[in-house]
């Protein structure tokens, strides 16, 4: 039963990986917004303040992350950005996130920190034009490795 589902869901990976990146980035793009103009909703941050310079961090994160342009370093800092948000501005609230009001940036955190090592999924801008060229990423996750180039050997 189990293998069954495998076989069902495993090539549809690659695109809910970008459905997944697009939506978090999105979100977190909402985040910068909201603290940079204060849309959707929120108040504007004082400029050159730890909460300006966070909000700068979301909004460009969010952008690169939602076009899948240079994922995985973008998710790298945006997962640490979480990670120091985290740690300075909930956890002296106390020590669990429900109780302390920290659970997006723990999920922004880990979130992120996935992408980090996923990549950007197949429906990305690097996948498409970056240095390994188009289907890079469909090949890696699938984990079928690329034939050799120049000289094959026979055995």
């Amino acid at each position: 039963m189990t293998q069954r589902l495998e076989t069902r869901l495993n090539p549809h990976a690659p695109t809910v990986l970008s459905l997944f990146r697009i939506f978090f980035g999105l979100l977190f793009l909402c985040h910068g917004t909201s603290l940079l103009f204060g849309w959707p909703a929120g108040t504007v941050a004082a400029t050159g303040s730890l909460f300006w310079l966070s909000g700068l961090i979301e909004l460009i994160t969010g952008i690169l992350i939602s076009l899948g342009l240079f994922t995985r370093p973008a998710a790298f800092i945006a997962s640490g950005e979480m990670a120091v948000a985290f740690f300075t501005q909930h956890l002296p609230h106390g020590f669990w996130p429900i109780s302390n009001g920290g659970e997006l940036a723990v999920m922004y955190c880990w979130a992120f920190f996935l992408l980090v090592f996923t990549g950007p999924g197949v429906y990305a801008l690097e996948t498409r034009f970056g240095p390994r060229g188009p289907g890079y990423v469909r090949r890696s996750l699938r984990g079928s490795p690329r034939a050799p180039r120049g000289r094959r050997w026979r055995r």
